[in-house]
């Protein structure tokens, strides 16, 4: 008996699959069928995915929203494509691009439109992705250039720090013992000591 099957990714947690939800219940996909990924589509080692191609057989359907949400890798996307069409042989539905369906068109000339329809999307998707983290990392330097700090904020130095990296300094008091007077573990004293130690060269 042929089954039908979707699958959906987000790139995070705190990210909305609702879009991708609403388009595939309206196919009546059953509920424990629909396996959805909360992570970055650069690679395929993802449990929900890896739990899917376990469970498809031989003329089963898989519904996805568009190329990208199956994955952001160039390679990896055709690689998966293959497995699943030629490998497992199901037929597969991007629902976003309607000449990657490959219920039509299993003629020559069918197959030749959907894998170059596939490699263009394929190459689009990941290259979506580096332009995403090009712009993350130009954002964060731009941050950065303008003394916004990222992570935790540091922990306020005693009142009496300078006293304590004084008797540090001098060896009259070991790291350890330095760095249980400002109530810091040895690694993070002996940076902030660093530090305080450079404004003054």
């Amino acid at each position: 008996m042929k089954n039908s099957y979707a699958y959906i990714r987000v790139s995070s947690r705190d990210q909305n699959e609702d879009r991708q939800l609403n388009a595939i219940h309206e196919l009546n996909v059953p509920e424990k069928n629909i396996y959805i990924d909360r992570q970055s589509g650069k690679d395929f080692d993802r449990p929900q995915y890896i739990r899917l191609i376990s469970k498809l057989k031989k003329g089963d359907l898989l519904y996805i929203k568009s190329i990208d949400r199956l994955g952001r890798n160039y390679e990896e996307i055709l690689e998966q494509w293959r497995l699943l069409v030629r490998t497992k042989s199901i037929d597969i539905v991007v629902l976003d691009m309607p000449l990657l369906d490959t219920r039509r068109g299993k003629d020559l000339m069918g197959t030749f439109l959907s894998d170059v329809v596939l490699q263009v999307l394929s190459f689009v998707a990941e290259n979506e992705r580096l332009n995403i983290r090009q712009r993350q990392a130009e954002g964060i330097a731009a941050a950065k250039k303008k003394g916004v700090h990222f992570g935790r904020p540091s922990k306020p130095l005693p009142k009496d720090f300078d006293y304590i990296y004084w008797q540090w300094q001098t060896g009259k008091i070991t790291g350890t013992e330095a760095a249980r007077k400002c109530g810091l573990p040895l690694s993070t004293f002996r940076y902030r000591a660093k530090n305080y130690g450079d404004t003054f060269l």
